[in-house]
């Protein structure tokens, strides 16, 4: 018997400015944590106590990460950009803590296919499947972020890794008018297309099961 992960060939667009920063920066705090650099580690630290919370209220923050590309950029919305990169940076964070190997995975799993390696096979995880959805369903980025923490620790304990500049893109997209919807089709999307399929000579894979994390449970 083997077991196979398949992920979705769907073509990505590039990063935009918030991505982009928020790559930079986790890549750079990510080689200096695992290189056990003392100035790194306590910069995880510190970032680790804003995970799930509204990052702009940690003072802690403050002055940690070059934020200033993102006031520049007349292009973006300013406040909505900085609250997605504290976020990302907060979450990966944690997500790191511990972790021998970079839990940011630049071109690697959008949330979606990386909640959907959680589960077994071909199986729904319905625990799983309804933390999932109530991230989808959040009505601030405050209560996504706080969401979003449940399903880092299941990634962070199953070792699976997830493209932290692409969720930074998605949480600044989240906070523009329409952006929620377009950031669930998203990761809904990348759910159905990646799944786990077991097969042995007689077997076939077994289909998935239909979930629109649009809808609440």
């Amino acid at each position: 018997m083997t077991t196979t992960a398949t992920s979705p060939a769907r073509s990505r667009p590039a990063l935009g400015p918030v991505g982009t920063l928020a790559g930079r920066e986790i890549g750079r705090l990510q080689r200096g944590y695992l290189d056990d650099r003392s100035e790194a580690v306590a910069a995880l630290a510190r970032l680790r106590r804003a995970a799930g919370k509204d990052a702009a209220s940690v003072p802690d923050l403050w002055g940690l990460i070059d934020l200033d590309p993102l006031y520049t950029d007349p292009d973006l919305r300013h406040d909505a950009a900085a609250d997605a990169v504290d976020t990302a940076l907060a979450l990966w964070s944690l997500h790191q803590q511990s972790r021998p190997t970079g839990m940011h995975r630049p071109g690697g799993d959008e949330l979606g296919t990386a909640v959907r390696r959680l589960m077994p096979g071909n199986e729904i995880d319905e625990p799983i499947r309804k933390r999932f959805v109530r991230a989808g369903t959040a009505p601030t980025l405050a209560i996504l972020a706080n969401r979003l923490r449940d399903i880092t620790v299941l990634l962070r304990r199953e070792d699976l890794a997830l493209d932290y500049a692409l969720l930074a893109d998605q949480l600044y997209h989240w906070q523009q008018p329409g952006g929620p919807d377009r950031v669930r089709r998203s990761w809904g999307r990348s759910f159905h297309a990646s799944h786990r399929t077991t097969t042995t000579d007689t077997d076939t894979p077994a289909a998935v099961p239909a979930a629109d994390i649009k809808d609440a449970s």
